[in-house]
């Protein structure tokens, strides 16, 4: 062999050394920010953890109301899903208070400025009575202030209530006109 030959040879096996030895060399830089990670997987995990019993206590509830459960059982079971969650929710007002301690008042000043430059760029925020009328056209603009959603709302409320058919004859579940069937019981609505 001659010598162009080794050195090729010796510089390939130093690339596929470097290759295989890059997860030691990440792992260390994974270490530094590891709490930072290990912080959001925790916040992840409590979040999923609440969906997770919110999502039991519905069900217990729905079996509860077809009556799969015994009912001697139910009031147990819940209880014990009710305070499981109430944990839950501990930890994730701790974790909050935790992260937010910090930089709430920077944040809070940071939000009032965009809002302050947001008023100013738009010169005077709109009345509501030409809200009013552009949701009466049925308008479909995007909506940019504070005022201008709560008009929105006001006017989905007022539409709303136009539309309800009284209660349920059998468990006093608010329903629609438009229900056939009540939402909790299932009761057939005539």
């Amino acid at each position: 062999m001659d010598i162009g030959s080794i050195l090729l040879i010796l510089a390939l096996l130093i690339l596929v050394g470097l290759f295989i030895a890059r997860p030691i060399f990440e792992r260390k830089a994974v270490i530094v920010t590891s709490q930072t990670g290990q912080d959001d997987h925790e916040f992840s995990t409590l979040l999923a953890e609440k969906d997770r019993i919110l999502n039991a206590l519905q069900e217990i509830d729905f079996d509860q109301t077809l009556g799969k459960i015994p009912e001697e059982d139910y009031p147990a079971q819940r209880a014990l899903l009710l305070q499981q969650g109430a944990s839950i929710l501990r930890q994730l007002d701790q974790y909050n208070h935790r992260v937010l301690a910090g930089d709430a008042e920077e944040r809070i000043e940071a939000a009032i400025a965009a809002r302050r430059a947001d008023v100013s760029r738009q010169g005077s925020l709109p009345s509501l009575e030409g809200e009013e009328a552009l949701l009466d056209q049925g308008s479909t603009s995007l909506v940019t202030t504070d005022d201008e959603v709560e008009a929105r709302i006001a006017a989905r409320r007022r539409e709303r209530q136009g539309k309800s058919a009284g209660f349920c004859p059998q468990c006093g579940m608010p329903v629609q006109k438009s229900d056939l069937f009540c939402p909790k019981c299932g009761k057939q609505l005539t």
